[in-house]
């Protein structure tokens, strides 16, 4: 029966908390990567070790078992998820809170939640949120261990903290309220671990999740879909890569990230990945979306063979994803079918079940269900539905059409919206501008721009002193950067009837000047025209700002889309660097791509300049006089040897002395390794990475110290065991346990962590001729890395 397809309850999987699961994958795959970021890569037994260290010095300073205490830390790098797995092992509850957000948001969540402290940064610990005390070393996320060092021997002894239980919250996530009010939702160690199970059983079940595979890392950990990600790694053995926040933001620049980092698995929302080109995920074998509506012409460019794509739906209360989809890129977006362990129902306002092929309410129950802090509204929102027989039934608010292969999400019955993955009350935005003084009236509506863009649009009635740059400063002291929504100015708001007001009624799309026509021309208005498409508001002027109409990261990504097809260099950094409408446009014209020349990113090699080609004629004379001496003693050698036997008195002599100095600097492998060494120290003095002319100075230098390295000859094999003692003659570091076996740099750019290994015939030399342009760099192999033959 339907009732049968909806409700999985009796699936769950069997109870453990979240620090269950990560210490069964640490003792099955101790040596994996766990973690991958820019400091290098972090096994799962390191990771314990930090974790426990993490919850031994909460321990210290006074963090319980049911205790909670905040995050709030700049995202990217492996402290943030070590300081999250750490209050978790020590039986507490994570509080996270995005850095960018203002501080009144943090501090009325950490408020609302009561944290016990804070970790606001690497060792970094604030025993009481808002507190004159200041803050106190816990070391949360900053042990220092080097990655490919044995875990530590005591690791054990720092398991002081009493690990969470089943009851215990494991994080409480913060959503919008509609009263201006963050509403607090926590959801306990089993929800959590149930929900991780439930979906280790739903996608790639012919080829699992396994050691090897590499999950991104790029959501807020304020978002509950970051819990998908570091979970979907850390279930299975898996890396989770922390990609740079901005990098995220940045929309078609994170497609060469995603495949220079191998992420084999992502989890996103469908308006960042509509920026990604079809190649930038050619390695993606797992492509969940989740968070707002799935376009399905998207599903249909992404959809690939070896690649499962998945819709997910799921309210924060409801522990992150309750329904799943696996799509095929034909006929109907689906959110599909509940997970193992959930139920749900479709009721109409009766709260009875409508009929198979009926639109109703989404309800859900079962293992995932959270709470609200804010016990009134929990009673209110999981209150019992007794035509249904459960005990605790949460209502989204969603609206749904039961179909047996799938339930088709048909929108909302009230005022919240999702705007790229976050869920939004626009209640909480109007019950901030209704705080303004210069706001006499307003209300907000979501509108789409040309370019298909959803945006919080607030039309306010202006008192007296009302500026639109105030206003936003305003709200950006108390809203996060993606509630802020573009003002728009009217007269009065139009009204029904009702009295409510008539938002289909309200002046769409906008014009930034309240009156006269614009001025502009040439390629100013050509990008007002793409401001518009992507703000749904167009410039008038040049000296019109881009984020004070109400621009965000994700506009700015679409907009530096549009821009690339006149100016191919044109970047995220360009639009934050130059928000107002003529400089910008003065950038584009000057990057503009002329179809008569290439476009500066394509590097011309031009012929190799006279003078390099003189330097390189005249530096042959040393070079072949250097190559020649090393067999010249061989020859003295030999007939110093001959003429000690009668009849070879005729050979040339040579003093003894000059015989065995040109023997160990000529002939022996540590003679040349310290001849070509000190050459190209002498040589490349002082040299830094970067880009350098072809034919220039630096050029001449690197070319003449390869010569001379090819020249002597340092190592012969570069199999020989003291290749390595070579490379740390050039400079390079060396750590313990290497294998090298090709030959290193003769800048001496090279690093190479303990128990890494390099194969025969690898490049290493660390530049390359690029046009007119020679670019230099240094080379790091992490810790326990093979790097193959002929890499």
């Amino acid at each position: 029966s339907m009732q049968q397809f909806l409700d999985r309850s009796a699936f769950a999987a069997a109870p453990r908390t979240l620090i269950d699961i990560l210490r069964e994958s640490a003792a099955r795959y101790p040596q994996a990567s766990a973690i991958d970021d820019v400091s290098g890569a972090l096994s799962y037994a390191e990771l314990i070790v930090q974790v426990d260290r993490t919850a031994a010095r909460l321990h210290a300073h006074g963090v319980r078992r049911g205790d909670r205490v905040g995050v709030r830390m700049a995202s990217g790098t492996r402290d943030l998820y070590i300081a999250i797995l750490g209050i978790m092992a020590a039986g507490a509850a994570y509080v996270p809170v995005d850095a960018d957000d203002p501080n009144e948001r943090a501090e009325l969540v950490f408020g609302e939640a009561a944290v016990v402290g804070v970790i606001t940064g690497v060792g970094t610990y604030v025993p009481s949120w808002g507190s004159d005390e200041s803050p106190r070393e816990a070391e949360p996320a900053s042990t220092h261990l080097f990655a490919g060092s044995a875990p530590h021997p005591a690791s054990r002894s720092f398991l002081v903290a009493l690990p969470p239980t089943l009851d215990d919250d494991a994080w409480i996530i913060f959503t919008s309220g509609s009263t201006g009010v963050p509403k607090g939702v926590a959801v306990t160690h089993r929800s959590a671990a149930a929900f991780v199970d439930a979906e280790a059983r739903l996608f790639l079940q012919d080829a699992p999740i396994a050691p090897g595979d590499r999950v991104l890392a790029g959501l807020s950990v304020a978002f509950d879909a970051s819990c998908e990600e570091m979970w979907l790694a850390w279930r299975h053995g898996a890396c989770l890569v922390p990609a740079p926040r901005a990098l995220v933001r940045s929309g078609e620049d994170l497609g060469p990230w995603l495949v220079g980092h191998g992420i084999t698995i992502v989890s996103t929302v469908p308006t960042l990945a509509a920026l990604w080109p079809r190649d930038a995920i050619e390695n993606v074998r797992l492509l969940i979306f989740g968070g707002e509506a799935c376009p399905p012409e998207l599903v249909s460019r992404l959809v690939a063979e070896g690649r499962e794509v998945w819709n997910t739906y799921g309210p924060t209360e409801a522990t992150v994803v309750a329904t799943a989809a696996l799509l095929d890129g034909e006929g109907l977006v689906r959110i599909g079918l509940p997970l193992d362990g959930w139920a749900l129902a479709v009721v109409d306002e009766t709260g009875e079940r409508v009929e198979p092929g009926g639109v109703g309410e989404l309800v859900i129950g079962g293992v995932g269900l959270a709470r609200y802090l804010d016990a009134a509204k929990d009673a209110e929102k999981y209150a019992p539905l007794a035509s249904l027989g459960w005990d605790r039934a949460y209502r989204s608010g969603d609206l749904v059409r039961l179909d047996s292969e799938g339930l088709v999400f048909q929108g909302r019955a009230d005022d919240q919206v999702k705007i790229g993955g976050r869920r939004i009350e626009l209640g909480e935005i109007e019950s901030t501008l209704a705080r303004l003084a210069f706001v006499s009236a307003s209300t907000v509506v979501v509108q789409r721009a040309e370019g298909g863009n959803a945006l919080l649009v607030a039309y306010v009635v202006a008192a007296e002193g009302f500026d639109r740059q105030t206003a936003r400063a305003a709200l950006a002291l108390a809203l996060p950067a993606p509630l802020i929504p573009v003002l728009a100015v009217v007269d009065d708001l139009p009204v029904r009837t009702s009295g409510k007001v008539d938002k289909s009624a309200l002046p769409w799309p906008l014009a930034h000047a309240d009156e006269g026509d614009s001025s502009l021309s040439g390629t100013a208005a050509w990008l007002a025209e793409q401001w518009l498409a992507v703000l749904g508001i167009r410039p008038v002027d040049d000296d019109a700002d881009f984020f004070e109409l109400g621009g965000g990261s994700l506009a700015a990504a679409q907009l530096v889309s549009r821009i690339r097809a006149r100016a191919p260099e044109f970047t995220m950094a360009d639009v934050y660097d130059l928000p107002r409408l003529r400089q910008m446009a003065d950038a584009v014209e000057s990057a503009s791509f002329d179809p008569d020349e290439p476009p500066a990113h394509f590097s011309v090699a031009h012929p190799t300049p006279r003078s390099m080609q003189w330097v390189q004629t005249l530096a042959g004379v040393p070079l072949f006089i250097l190559a020649g001496a090393r067999w010249m003693i061989w020859l003295l050698t030999a007939s110093a040897i001959l003429r000690l036997m009668p009849g070879f008195e005729f050979l040339p002599e040579a003093p003894l002395a000059v015989i065995v100095i040109g023997f160990v600097f000529f002939v022996t492998p540590l003679g040349r390794m310290a001849l070509a060494a000190a050459i190209a120290r002498l040589l490349l003095r002082g040299l830094k990475p970067g880009d350098y002319p072809r034919g220039g100075g630096v050029h001449v230098r690197l070319w003449l110290a390869e010569q001379v390295a090819h020249q002597v000859d340092p190592v012969g094999l570069a199999g020989a065991p003291w290749v390595v003692y070579y490379a740390r003659a050039l400079g390079a570091t060396i750590g313990t346990n290497v294998d090298l076996h090709s030959l290193p740099p003769v800048t001496g750019m090279l690093t190479l962590a303990d128990g890494a290994a390099v194969e025969p015939e690898v490049d290493l030399s660390g530049y390359w001729i690029d046009g007119d342009i020679v670019r230099i760099g240094g080379i790091r192999i992490a810790a326990g890395a093979t790097v193959g033959a002929r890499s």
